[in-house]
């Protein structure tokens, strides 16, 4: 066992310190891969459409307030969404159109330096613009081109658009979320995004085409379901925040709130009837001392469950909880979940001092590495912070980033 302490802890280089990535996704799945990846140190070069950028920047509200102190030359920009700061941290920004030849030719400049390019167009579309696989890779033969799609690059749905909410449904998530008496519940966040965004960020190679989407992560992501149909032949039904093989495992209701209670082995269950319940009989009993048979008799054992947390408030069964041995824990809010001690102790926030919105908290990398973080040198970009930086490093001068301007290049 190793112990960590203060003078045995150091910062790690940053691992993709010196590489460069063309970003040319929005939304949700593909920047968030890409964050990953520029938490890692990586040059992340987010490429965006002229005067609108990434759609997640008109998903307001909430927005960040303006700062007084914001650039001038973004005065013609909308505040920037709470959307978008969530999965654009440490990245910069350009705008290129490249339908236009001259954009085109940027864009292929960068592709000549870069070492990843992530994109979540349409099957086919890039390749009608010149920057489909096949072209990039004939002007830089190391680049490993990553491709983010609803369905993948073959098969009968190539061409059909991803949305998180639809392949929550198409791929089976859905069909088990909610109340079993209910209908069907979406997640409450954009998960199958955000799984897919993390698969994407580690399927690395070296001059190779990724091809990475929404249908098949999440039916990767179906996990112990999947494999009951597949082993079993067991369709899966909606068992709301309990769980088809264990019991209890779920949400109970106290006399002011809400608690999970997991008590995933016999042993726990042990200590949940004579501890919590202050019925150890139950352990005992035929009908409760072992799993399957708590599964048989779920709707019996609940009731119980239900009517004693039903006596006392939330603290009082919370402090009766801790120590105990039995996994448990509140529904928190996400006041609460900012506050919880643990995420408070751990530095899940990050604030960073953004050029248009001042101060800002995010929430920052939820790696740790030695013990430390890798730490958020940008904030996210306003739209084309960047672009005449990144011209300038592809060897452009001033009078014809002026021009490429002027012309709505860029």
């Amino acid at each position: 066992m190793v112990t960590i302490t203060a003078t045995t802890v150091t910062r790690i280089e940053p691992p993709l310190k010196g590489i460069r990535i063309l970003d040319l996704t929005r939304v949700l799945a593909g920047p968030m891969a890409t964050m990953l990846l520029a938490d890692l140190g990586a040059d992340v070069i987010k490429v965006e459409q002229i005067n609108h950028g990434d759609d997640t920047r008109s998903w307001n509200p909430p927005a960040a307030p303006l700062s007084e102190d914001a650039p001038k030359t973004s005065s013609h920009l909308p505040p920037e969404s709470a959307y978008f700061l969530a999965a654009n941290r440490n990245k910069r920004s350009i705008t290129v159109n490249f339908k236009r030849p001259e954009g085109l030719e940027i864009l292929h400049k960068l592709v000549a330096q870069t070492d990843v390019l992530v994109e979540n167009f349409i099957p086919g579309k890039l390749d009608s613009m010149g920057l489909g696989y096949a072209q990039c890779s004939a002007i830089n033969d190391r680049l490993i081109y990553a491709s983010i799609t609803g369905y993948g690059q073959t098969g009968p749905y190539r061409k059909a658009s991803g949305y998180d909410v639809v392949i929550e449904g198409e791929a089976g998530l859905m069909h088990i979320t909610g109340e079993p008496d209910r209908p069907p519940s979406k997640v409450g966040v954009a998960v199958t995004d955000i799984s897919t965004g993390l698969y994407a960020h580690g399927a690395t190679g070296k001059g190779v085409w990724i091809d990475c989407n929404l249908f098949e992560s999440q039916i990767a992501g179906l996990a112990n379901i999947a494999s009951n149909y597949l082993i079993a032949g067991k369709e899966a039904q909606r068992h709301g925040t309990s769980h088809p093989s264990i019991v209890p495992y779920q949400v109970f209701p106290c006399k002011d709130g809400y608690i999970l209670i997991g008590a995933g082995n016999d042993k726990q269950f042990r200590l949940l009837a004579e501890k919590i319940l202050r019925r150890p009989e139950l352990g005992y009993d035929p009908k409760f001392s072992t799993n399957g048979a708590r599964v048989a008799n779920r709707e019996v054992l609940v009731k119980i469950i239900t009517e004693t947390l039903m006596q006392e408030p939330l603290d009082h069964w919370l402090e009766l909880f801790d120590g105990l041995g039995v996994p448990f824990g509140p529904i928190n809010n996400i006041q609460q979940t900012f506050e919880h001690p643990q995420a408070v102790a751990r530095g899940v926030v990050v604030e960073v001092e953004h050029p248009r919105a001042g101060k800002i908290k995010l929430v920052g990398p939820a790696v740790t590495y030695n013990g430390k973080k890798m730490p958020v040198i940008k904030p996210p970009p306003w739209l084309s912070e960047h672009t005449d930086e990144v011209l300038r490093e592809l060897g452009y001068d001033e009078e014809l980033i002026s021009q490429f301007r002027k012309d709505g290049i860029v």
